[in-house]
C-alpha cells in the first residue's frame, strides 16, 4: 500500500476539505486495487503534482507511471487529450479509468524545461510542442470560449473592487481578447497549460507534454500560459520589455503563430495573474506596472 506524501495530503485538504480528506482515505485502495488490475509493479517513491499522486511502476510496456487526481471537472479531459495524440509529442496513454481519474501513462524523466536556462530554448521546444499538439479535437472536448463569460466577469469584478487595481485600459485589452480570440469557435485541440514544468525529457522523443487541461481554441493561448509561467525570469532581465518581446517572438515563430496574437495572449494572462495575485494578498506591484507595457511592447 502507496503512503501518501504529506504535503500532498496537507495541501488537499486546505483546497478541498472534507472531500479531499475522504478522497485521501480512499486513495491508498484505489492504487492497489489499479496495480492490481493493470498487472504493475510499483518501481520508485510516489511523486505527486498539485491535484494528483503519480506512482512510478514496471509495466508490459516497460516503465511507466499510474496517476490518480483528485476528482475535479478540471481534470476530466486529460486522457482524452493524451489519446487524441497518441504519443506524438506527449506521453502515451495505456490505460484509463475515468470514473477513478486514474491513467496509466508512459514514464517520462523527472527533467523538465524549466531547468534549461536559455529562454530561447525554452520558447523554441515550448513553440514546436505547441504546433505538433494542435490537432483536430475529438469530440466532446470543452473550448475556451465556454470559459470567456466567467474569466470577463472575474476581471471587471477584480478592477471595480481590488484596491489600486490596473489601468482600465490594460483591463479593457484583456476583454477584448476574450471577445475577438477566446469566444471564437475552434476545432482544435491545445495543451490547455503548456509551461516549462509540464514538458519533461523523454527516451522515445527529447521532449514530451504532461499535464494537458484538454481543450479547444485558439492556438496562441499556449504562447500566455507559457510566458506568464516565465513572468519572475523575465523581470529578472535587463530589459523587460525587450525581453518579453523576443520570447514572444521565438515562441511564435517556433508555434508558426502571429506574434502579436501571442502577445494578446499573454496581456490577457498578465492582467488575469496580476489580478489573481492582488485578491489573494501576494505583492505583484512590479509585475502589475509591467503588465500595462505590454499593450504597447512591439514584439
Amino acid at each position: 500500500m502507496i503512503v501518501i506524501p504529506d504535503a500532498f495530503a496537507r495541501s488537499t485538504v486546505e483546497r478541498e476539505g472534507k472531500p479531499g480528506a475522504a478522497w485521501l482515505a480512499e486513495l491508498p485502495g484505489i492504487v492497489d486495487e489499479l496495480l492490481e488490475r493493470w498487472r504493475c509493479v510499483p518501481d520508485g517513491d510516489v511523486v505527486h503534482g498539485g491535484v494528483g499522486v503519480i506512482v512510478p511502476v514496471r509495466h508490459a510496456e516497460g516503465a511507466a507511471v499510474l496517476k490518480v487526481s483528485f476528482p475535479h471537472p478540471g481534470n476530466v479531459h486529460e486522457p482524452d487529450a493524451f489519446a487524441a495524440w497518441g504519443g506524438r509529442g506527449a506521453v502515451q496513454l495505456y490505460e484509463r479509468e475515468d470514473g477513478r481519474f486514474a491513467m496509466l501513462l508512459e514514464r517520462a524523466r523527472s527533467t523538465n524545461l524549466a531547468e534549461v536556462e536559455d529562454l530561447d530554448e525554452i520558447a523554441t521546444v515550448a513553440g514546436r510542442m505547441s504546433r505538433r499538439l494542435a490537432i483536430p479535437a475529438p469530440p466532446g472536448i470543452p473550448g475556451l470560449r465556454e470559459q470567456a463569460d466567467a474569466w470577463e466577469k472575474q476581471l471587471r469584478s477584480d478592477a471595480e473592487e481590488l484596491a489600486h487595481a490596473l489601468p482600465q485600459h490594460v483591463v479593457d485589452a484583456a476583454v477584448a481578447t476574450l471577445d475577438e480570440l477566446g469566444r471564437a469557435e475552434s476545432e482544435i485541440l491545445i495543451h490547455g497549460d503548456l509551461h516549462p514544468g509540464n514538458i519533461l525529457c523523454g527516451d522515445r522523443e527529447p521532449w514530451l507534454a504532461v499535464d494537458p487541461k484538454g481543450r479547444t481554441g485558439d492556438r496562441a493561448y499556449d504562447g500566455g500560459t507559457l510566458l506568464k509561467s516565465l513572468a519572475v525570469r523575465l523581470l529578472e532581465a535587463d530589459d523587460f520589455a525587450k525581453a518579453v518581446g523576443r520570447t514572444v517572438a521565438v515562441f511564435a515563430e517556433a508555434a508558426e503563430l502571429d506574434r502579436g496574437r501571442v502577445r494578446r495572449w499573454v496581456q490577457f494572462h498578465a492582467v488575469e495573474g496580476a489580478l489573481w495575485a492582488r485578491r489573494n494578498g501576494l505583492g505583484i506591484a512590479d509585475f502589475a506596472e509591467h503588465v500595462a507595457g505590454l499593450l504597447t511592447e512591439r514584439a
